[in-house]
């Protein structure tokens, strides 16, 4: 693991990349922030997680190091010291952790639950949605004792996926009052992760919807070897993918509401969160 530190002080921000070695766009994020030169506010730390998956160019070494923070990984798996470290390195941190992925190619966030920094961040990042998972936080770097925000960049390996990563990074500063900028009035989307969409045994996968846009009962959303697979009742796909997964194709959401930023002066800045339609 590689830690660095841009001004002096006790660092309360932390922007993590490289926890997944095949995802090079948040370590990329990193390096660039390394060389900034502009005005700095707060001191922030800098993170490549996992600079051995890195090197090999593979997801992980011995275990997923984003399921890795609890005692069900061996003991002797790298990525079980590794979480042990990265967990001391952002404790009672604010921190943004950078990932690509390959079921959406514009920026998303993932948090687990609506509480803070969720509601003063998010509306100040490039994302199209926020993903609440917040029951499916076994193991992740949510159980770190920190403030945690994941994004997904775009799709894995691609040069828009780096640059939006870079963006993303400099906003969140932006939005932390580390660093001076302005920042943008967004609304956003939020939807709960539901249940896994399993896949059959198969050769061949397709998908034929989006991301975040609704599926309605009886509507094909996916096939197996040509097989069509129709959805039962209505629901929003979220990280629905042909292969971003083994054995399934992503989970079932509901869109739960919306987070909106409003300004009502130069220094006032309030963020609500509100139920949304079906």
């Amino acid at each position: 693991m590689r830690v660095a530190q841009l001004g002096d002080g006790d660092p309360e921000l932390v922007v993590v990349g490289g926890v997944h070695g095949d995802e090079p766009c948040g370590v990329r994020a990193v390096e660039r922030l390394l060389d900034y030169d502009g005005e700095l506010l707060r001191p922030v730390k800098l993170v490549v997680a996992n600079e051995r998956a890195m090197d090999a160019g593979e997801r992980y070494v011995d275990a997923d190091l984003n399921r890795a923070f609890t005692d069900d990984v061996p003991a002797d798996a790298h990525e079980r010291e590794l979480a042990r470290d990265l967990a001391d390195e952002v404790r009672g941190c604010t921190v943004l952790s950078i990932h690509s992925t390959q079921s959406h190619a514009d920026p998303f966030a993932i948090a687990s639950g609506l509480d803070d920094p969720v509601p003063e961040v998010v509306p100040n990042l490039p994302v199209t949605a926020l993903v609440d998972t917040q029951e499916f936080g076994d193991g992740r770097l949510f159980a770190a004792d920190a403030d945690i925000l994941e994004v997904e960049a775009g799709l894995q390996g691609t040069e828009t996926a780096a640059e939006n990563a870079y963006r993303l990074a400099r906003e969140f500063l932006v939005a932390t009052d580390a660093i001076p900028g302005d920042t943008v009035e967004r609304e956003v989307p939020v939807f709960q992760m539901g249940a896994s969409i399993r896949k059959p045994p198969a050769d061949e996968y397709e998908v034929f919807v989006e991301n975040f846009e609704r599926v309605e009962a009886g509507q094909t959303f996916a096939a197996a070897d040509g097989e069509e697979l129709v959805a039962e009742e209505s629901f929003y796909p979220v990280l629905l993918s042909p292969y971003g997964y083994a054995d399934q194709f992503g989970y079932r959401g509901d869109r739960t509401g919306l987070l909106v930023q409003s300004s009502d002066g130069e220094n006032s800045t309030s963020v609500r969160s509100r139920s949304s339609a079906q």
